[in-house]
This record gives structure tokens, C-alpha cells and sequence, in this order.
């Protein structure tokens, strides 16, 4: 039985390493390029894969019927994730990422979604994925097609299962569209640029206000980079900040993945019965340790993990 299911998209990311992101209409010389597995839901499966070990984290999602949708599943197995509930769509192509990346780790980011978009609400509903929505424990939310998140909110608001949601790009369609989802979520997180095109305002108490006005006792989570992250919850703010990474002698290098990293994490520690302050510590230490990582998925192992926050409190006295 699976404790934690991950549903949303899945694509190949292909990172062009530049000296400087362009100007518009401007060409600027690659460095080199790198072709990984990507895609912010897969991402956060295998981050709290990698914590919380073999077997325990489902990812549900699309893929197409090329050889991209091979390699994706065979190296979601070789973490630990089980694949169960991901849907194959012939004659469509999976979903890709092309993404820029400039020396502080600043990036750019154009997605084709591609058969991400089949993973329509009726589909949940088949056996293979209502039983891994029954078994969980917790349900992070990604940016499957809006239905579908809102149908998944129900279910497991029904069956009492924990639900993050970080609706990504669709959160630009604005509150209205969102209020039925956010009705059945337990915690609805974006990051703090996200909040500001939302509601206005990325102020922690202002954003519980505006999201308890459409369902009381919700928690959000705001993301805030390399300054760590906030959250509100029952009228109070909890705030973390981000690892010291260059008092640890650590250097950011890349930036992409970092939130998906930050909410596997998180995640991971709901799982294992960790409040909301302690798990909040985890998704910053986790997503701090992925900015110095070249590859999207770069999350800690449970050991890593540990041993950074261990170092964390020493450093703090």
C-alpha cells in the first residue's frame, strides 16, 4: 500500500545552459545542454520518494505512446515510485520542457503539455487509480487539468485523505475558478509571485484571510525561494528560512525543481506525522539542498535530509 500519491504532469526537460538568459529577439550561445526527466508532479514524487523509501509514493499522470513514455517510467521505477496509475495515450507525445538556465540558476520555462492533458477526471475513477487515491495517506496536487484537480479534492476529502494542492499555472485563472477545488484541500501552496497575481498580496496573514473566506480552517503555504517560506494556518503565521547555503559552503547552481523539491519534502514529513512546523523545515532544507544541484531532480536522500537539518541546528547555536 502506497501512504503518498502525486498527481499532475510529467515531461522530458530539455536545459539549455547559457552565460546570460536573452533580451528579446537576441541569440546567446549554449553551454551545454541537458535532457532529464521532469514535470512538477513527477518531480515531487520522486523528492518524497527518495525520503520516504521504495513502494510508499504513487505517481498518477499521462504519458504518450512514444519512447519518451518508456524511459520516463523506467526511471520512475528505478526511484522507488510506483506506476501504477500513470495512463499511456497512444498517438500522443508526452509532455516536455524546454528550459533556460542562467549562471545564478535564473531560468526560463516553455512547456508543451502534450498528453499530460488526457488525464481527464473520468479517468481517475478506473480501478488502478481510485485504489491508489483509497490506500493514501496524503495526495499532493500538482497542475493536472483543472477537472481532474477538482474531482481528486473530492475524493479525497471523502475518503479523509490529506490534500495539497499547488495548482502552478493555473492558479493564473484566477479565484473564481479555483473555489471548488480549494473547498476540498487541506493546503493550497504557490510561491509568493504566484499569490501576488492571485490575490494581490503575498502577506501571509492576508492570504489565509482571503483563502478561509472560501474554506475555513485551510492552511496555505507560500514559497519564497532563497528566503525559505511562510505558512498560515488557525489565524497564526509560521515562517522558516531557507538553508544558509553559503555558510554551509554549498552554491546554488540551479533553481529549477527547488518547489518541487520544498513540497515532496513536506509532503514526506505529513506522512510520517510531523507537524506543520517541522514539516516545513524538511521542504526548505529540501528545496535549499536542490538549488545546488545541477539535475531538476535534485532532492536530498532521508539521509541527506537529516544530516542537513542536524547541520542546521549546529549552525544556529
Amino acid at each position: 500500500m502506497v501512504d503518498l500519491i502525486c498527481c499532475g504532469a510529467i515531461n522530458w526537460d530539455i536545459s539549455l545552459f547559457v552565460e546570460r538568459l536573452p533580451r528579446r529577439g537576441e541569440e546567446v550561445e549554449v553551454r551545454s545542454i541537458q535532457r532529464v526527466s521532469g514535470g512538477t508532479a513527477a518531480n515531487v514524487a520522486v523528492a518524497s520518494a527518495r525520503i520516504l523509501g521504495p513502494g510508499r509514493v504513487a505517481f498518477i499522470g499521462a504519458l504518450g505512446g512514444d519512447e519518451i513514455a518508456v524511459r520516463q517510467l523506467a526511471i520512475l521505477r528505478d526511484e522507488g515510485v510506483e506506476t501504477s496509475g500513470v495512463l499511456r495515450v497512444p498517438g500522443e507525445e508526452s509532455g516536455q520542457a524546454y528550459i533556460t538556465i542562467g549562471p545564478e540558476g535564473e531560468n526560463e520555462i516553455h512547456t508543451f503539455f502534450g498528453a499530460n492533458l488526457a488525464l481527464a477526471p473520468e479517468r481517475l475513477l478506473e480501478p488502478d487509480r481510485l485504489r491508489l487515491i483509497g490506500e493514501a495517506k496524503v495526495a499532493v496536487i500538482m497542475d493536472p487539468p483543472p477537472p481532474s484537480a477538482r474531482l481528486l479534492a473530492e475524493l479525497c476529502a471523502e475518503r479523509g485523505v490529506t490534500a495539497v494542492w499547488d495548482p502552478g499555472v493555473y492558479s493564473g485563472m484566477g479565484l473564481g475558478a479555483l473555489r471548488d477545488t480549494l473547498r476540498n484541500v487541506d493546503y493550497f501552496t504557490l510561491n509568493q509571485v504566484e499569490f501576488e497575481g492571485l490575490l494581490g498580496t503575498s502577506d501571509p496573514l492576508e492570504v489565509g484571510r482571503r483563502l478561509e473566506a472560501v474554506k475555513g480552517g485551510i492552511r496555505a503555504i507560500i514559497k519564497r525561494g532563497g528566503e525559505g517560506a511562510a505558512l498560515y494556518g488557525d489565524g497564526e503565521v509560521i515562517e522558516v528560512e531557507a538553508l544558509p547555503l553559503g555558510t554551509m559552503g554549498m552554491r546554488v547552481v540551479n533553481t529549477v525543481g527547488c518547489g518541487d523539491a520544498f513540497i515532496g519534502a513536506f509532503a514526506a514529513a505529513k506522512v510520517e506525522g510531523l507537524g506543520d512546523r517541522e514539516a516545513l523545515r524538511w521542504g526548505c532544507a529540501a528545496g535549499s539542498y536542490k538549488a545546488t544541484r545541477m539535475e531538476t531532480r535534485g532532492g536530498p536522500t532521508r539521509r541527506q535530509l537529516m544530516e542537513l537539518l542536524r547541520a542546521w541546528e549546529l549552525l544556529k547555536g
